[in-house]
């Protein structure tokens, strides 16, 4: 598994956190970016080039990270085939993947506490989705990308 991971100036620290847990970890990362905290970009740059790869796989998975995580949710989760989850713990992780089968985790490099990182992330990246009536769940949320009416 790959695990693609992308943040704005405002992640960009804690995004170096992370991958140094995700190196140790033995997970093989690639870095989109942003290289630079000092100068401002826009994270729905990140967020595409995140959920744009993590959509073409059946097995990768994505990381963004901004100051609040909302911005970056938002925009992941315009990509059709991502599904992007923030998450501020353990459990929250763990229930995007079992119930949601989240492929993207969005974390806050403001709310999330830097000591909670790593079982956030073990958790979300051991989870696997459930199935069985969430599978009908995610069947619906397919059925709105492809802009069907829901009853």
């Amino acid at each position: 598994m790959k695990i693609y991971i992308g943040a704005d100036h405002r992640g960009f620290e804690f995004k170096k956190k992370i991958k140094e847990i995700l190196t140790a970890l033995k997970y093989k990362i690639i870095d989109v970016g942003t290289f630079d905290e000092e100068e401002s970009c826009d994270y729905p740059i990140f967020a595409y080039k995140v959920a744009t790869k993590v959509a073409k796989s059946k097995t990768d998975r994505g990381i963004l990270v901004c100051m609040s995580g909302i911005g970056q949710t938002i925009a992941a989760n315009k990509v059709k085939g991502a599904y992007a989850a923030l998450c501020y713990n353990a459990k929250a992780a763990e229930l995007s993947r079992l119930h949601n089968n989240a492929n993207v985790l969005v974390l806050s490099a403001k709310f999330t506490k830097t000591s909670a990182l790593k079982g956030i992330l073990e958790r979300w990246l051991k989870t696997s989705f459930e199935g069985g009536r969430h599978q009908k769940r995610l069947d619906l949320i397919k059925k709105i990308e492809q802009g069907k009416t829901l009853n």
